[in-house]
């Protein structure tokens, strides 16, 4: 049976955020080490994004980090990424994370990581990939996000499998175990939300 190798964590680069979320980007990052999955993500060293590959690190794990060079010109990309594969464009960039990660979880974030998630979700829906995809609903965070996303399927404008394309999650835990039983290629990867009120 095909196994996860690796997971791409989606995430803000936001300083100014509260510690609770930097709580949860450490957490995350520790607990994908302990797993022996290697890490993915956006290669900056700011934000939610520095968070978890210190974390990471810190724990044993060797980090991909994938950046634009506009964002390397900036003197954020992180330097103590094991690999840091710098792209022409950010659409370059999203393309590798989704080629390079077995697995996807999306921290909180901004535009960002909304525009991550669902290109990654609509890919899965189209069949494009069969790869599981974790939304980690830290403090409620993406309660708003769900409430749409029922609301557009109440009035049709999204087709009512989307509620199986994804799992929600309330904490870094629940988030590890649901991998943990849906490697990629396995189907229905989807399955229950730990927090069915929000989006039954």
């Amino acid at each position: 049976m095909t196994r996860i190798r690796s997971v791409t964590v989606y995430c803000s680069s936001s300083r100014a955020v509260a510690p609770v979320y930097f709580d949860a980007a450490r957490n995350l990052g520790r607990e994908i080490a302990v797993a022996g999955w290697a890490l993915v993500y956006g290669g900056n060293n700011i934000g939610l994004m520095d968070a978890v590959a210190c974390a990471y690190r810190s724990a044993g794990g060797k980090v991909i980090g994938i950046t634009p060079q506009l964002m390397l010109d900036e003197g954020i990309a992180d330097p103590a990424c094991a690999e840091l594969v710098v792209t022409s464009t950010m659409r370059e960039r999203k393309a590798l994370l989704e080629a390079r990660g077995d697995a996807f979880v999306a921290l909180p974030g901004g535009m960002g990581t909304f525009e991550e998630f669902f290109e990654i979700l609509v890919g899965r829906m189209l069949g494009y990939h069969a790869k599981p995809i974790v939304l980690l609903n830290v403090s409620g965070y993406y309660d708003p996000l769900i409430r749409m996303i029922d609301h557009g399927i109440e009035q049709s404008f999204i087709k009512p499998k989307a509620r199986e394309a994804f799992c929600v999650t309330t904490s870094v835990g629940e988030a590890i175990e649901y991998l943990k039983r849906h490697p990629p290629g396995r189907d229905g990867a989807g399955g229950t939300s730990a927090e069915p009120s929000a989006r039954e």
